[in-house]
């Protein structure tokens, strides 16, 4: 099956999924989590990208971001990802590649698909089971959101303001309330396909701009379980 083309668009958040080679490990101590958050930082400020939201769990990384420039997000990966790969392999005495092809990303509406996706990112530890609470877990941009404690890598979307002031604790509490698993399976399912997450208005408008399809035919639902770092 060919590969969907990715959407010639910009300023449009995408909501990003990269995983591991066979879903493998790609994070092995606490410093390979360093080096890549290091390492996006200076990809993103390279190529004009956005980073709104992240998680990195230890077969698979999730990045809510924005591009500035057309192809900025996949330069940005790119880089990252080779950069890193050569980190690996330089460290852990390894050959041969680290991701399992490329990235997966839909678009993202300006709107609470915004918000759920946020909340999504930054709730993957807990739905692993890995920590009880998405404060306990270091790699992800809660933190930064909730605005306990300052995080040069975010730049946080004008859209979370809609949750109330202060953004951060509405942030924090909004993370604690109950999760639409529909909502869930939607993004999900946007994300795998490489469509849209986003009310019809939002995809109609994308459609008319792009020539490109945003959404797929009817969905079958899936039941998926929650092992480890694997959720999602």
């Amino acid at each position: 099956m060919s590969r969907r083309p990715r959407f010639p668009v910009t300023c449009y958040p995408l909501h990003v999924v990269q995983r591991g080679n066979d879903r493998q490990p790609c994070f092995f101590a606490e410093a390979d989590y360093r080096f890549y958050l290091d390492s996006l930082g200076k990809a993103a400020g390279h190529y004009g990208v956005q980073i709104h939201a992240y998680v990195l769990m230890t077969n698979h990384v999730h990045l809510l971001v924005t591009p500035l420039a057309a192809g900025a997000v996949s330069r940005m990966m790119q880089a990252l990802a080779a950069r890193y790969v050569r980190y690996v392999n330089a460290r852990r005495e390894r050959t041969g590649t680290l991701w399992e092809g490329r990235y997966k990303a839909c678009l993202v509406d300006h709107d609470r698909h915004l918000l759920a996706t946020c909340r999504y990112i930054d709730l993957n530890p807990v739905r692993a089971g890995i920590v009880a609470h998405p404060r306990a877990y270091r790699w992800s941009s809660f933190a930064g959101l909730a605005r306990e404690r300052h995080d040069p890598l975010l730049m946080p979307h004008p859209v979370l303001t809609q949750l109330g002031d202060p953004p951060g604790p509405c942030y924090a509490r909004w993370c604690g309330e109950t999760v639409d698993e529909d909502e869930l399976a939607r993004l999900r399912d946007a994300t795998s396909q490489e469509l849209a997450f986003g009310g019809d208005h939002f995809k109609a408008q994308v459609e008319a701009a792009t020539s490109r399809r945003t959404s797929a035919g009817p969905r079958t639902r899936r039941v998926v379980g929650v092992v480890g770092s694997e959720p999602n």
